[in-house]
């Protein structure tokens, strides 16, 4: 039987998930206790911080009338919690990115991406290091009398398990995997799940591609003679000056080539009278 304790933090989630416009899932499998805390004090003003029991948790999105909520449900990883609120997905996501801080990894942790170890010297003198990076699968040789990795190696895939070895050869080479915040690793809004993966993008790259792809529009636009408020004055001038180029060419007389025309005619005229001068 169902402890009435049970039921109502069961009721509490519903009623939280069915009042905010976002819902999202936390890991904090490894987040400790002083951090949580903080945490809690940094965002108190903008979301709802809950922590419960993955069943309760479960249940809750099961119950919430929330169309496609129960999609979520695959993703409660680790320790989860979650945080309720009515800002964009996407802010939130960069809130808790630019809230967290890099930590060693730990034997035992899952690597939340793939960890890569750079090529490039090492601090370390030739030595029993050697066969330690190796080890883990790393190719280290001597480079101007130092340690070096001779190739960008993968030593974890993200997901994977971080054992002893490798966490000791990344807390050697000063390598920090591991964020110290919220892992936020999905969040729901208005029927749409988004992943970690979607939410984690790059500002500057986003709006690079944006201004590309309007250069590349407008580009196309007055190639192919597109007309639209961006583009008008640029086709009408060329328009015009391709009109007055077929013009000239055909010596049409117009109000806008007659100059032209009379400046053509004279300068041939002024070449046929220095012809025949030169002829007699």
């Amino acid at each position: 039987m169902v402890s009435s304790k049970k039921q109502q933090e069961v009721e509490n989630l519903v009623n939280l998930m069915d009042s905010f416009n976002v819902i999202a899932v936390v890991n904090i499998e490894n987040l400790p206790a002083d951090s949580m805390q903080q945490m809690r004090t940094k965002l108190r003003k903008t979301v709802n911080i809950r922590v419960s029991k993955k069943s309760l948790i479960t249940i809750a999105i099961d119950k919430s009338k929330k169309q496609n909520i129960k999609n979520l449900t695959e993703h409660l990883q680790g320790m989860p919690a979650l945080i309720f609120t009515n800002d964009n997905p996407f802010l939130l996501f960069k809130t808790l990115k630019k809230n967290k801080s890099p930590a060693a990894a730990k034997p035992g942790q899952i690597a939340p991406q793939d960890i890569i170890v750079r090529a490039g010297p090492t601090p370390f003198a030739p030595g029993p290091i050697i066969s330690e990076l190796s080890s883990v699968g790393l190719p280290a040789g001597v480079e101007q009398g130092k340690v070096a990795i001779k190739t960008d190696k993968v030593i974890v895939q993200e997901g994977g398990i971080i054992n002893e070895k490798v966490a000791n050869i990344l807390l050697k080479l000063g390598i920090t995997p591991m964020e110290i915040g919220l892992d936020l690793v999905a969040a729901y809004e208005k029927g749409d799940i988004f992943t970690k993966k979607i939410l984690d993008i790059d500002e500057k790259e986003y709006i690079n591609n944006i201004t590309k792809a309007a250069r590349w529009a407008f580009n196309l636009s007055i190639e192919a003679a597109i007309p639209s408020k961006d583009t008008i004055n640029i086709l009408l001038g060329k328009a015009f000056r391709e009109s007055k180029a077929v013009s000239l060419e055909a010596g049409i007389i117009t109000k806008e080539t007659v100059n032209d025309l009379l400046a053509k005619a004279n300068a041939q005229a002024q070449t046929l009278r220095k012809f025949d001068q030169s002829a007699q």
